[in-house]
């Protein structure tokens, strides 16, 4: 969803996007609903939910659905991701998602947080120290 916003806001207010999207997460499995927000270099914003199979290897992860919707609607450039999920402690994006957030997106800020208000902020490189990339294709 493009929110037409052209100032970059907080990472905090990042967040409340990520916060939104994970209501419109389908978990009838697992329960556990995430929401991401992407934010490209523009100032849009676009958001992302998770997405279950009854397989869960089908399953899709807030993260890459953000990612995949921004690429999809022609952007390339990213500075940031909030994903906030409902759990016990921050939950930082699975490999999966970090790989695929580091091969589209870069070393982006990424910004965990959980509905209580506990919240933690890092490059994705701190997530992904040893990347694999094109530089070993």
């Amino acid at each position: 969803m493009k929110t037409g916003k052209t100032a970059t806001p907080p990472l905090s207010g990042l967040s409340d996007y990520a916060r939104d999207a994970r209501k419109l997460a389908m978990a009838p499995f697992s329960n556990f609903k995430v929401g991401a927000a992407l934010l490209t270099a523009d100032g849009e914003i676009i958001t992302g939910c998770n997405i279950e199979s009854a397989t869960y290897g089908l399953t899709l992860c807030a993260e890459r659905i953000a990612v995949f919707k921004a690429v999809s609607e022609g952007f390339k450039k990213f500075s940031a991701i909030a994903v906030v999920a409902d759990s016990y402690i921050v939950t930082p994006p699975c490999g999966s998602c970090r790989q695929v957030l580091w091969e589209l997106c870069g070393n982006i800020w990424v910004h965990i947080a959980d509905l209580k208000g506990h919240k933690k902020t890092m490059r994705l490189a701190t997530l992904l120290p040893e990347p694999f990339d094109k530089r070993f294709l």
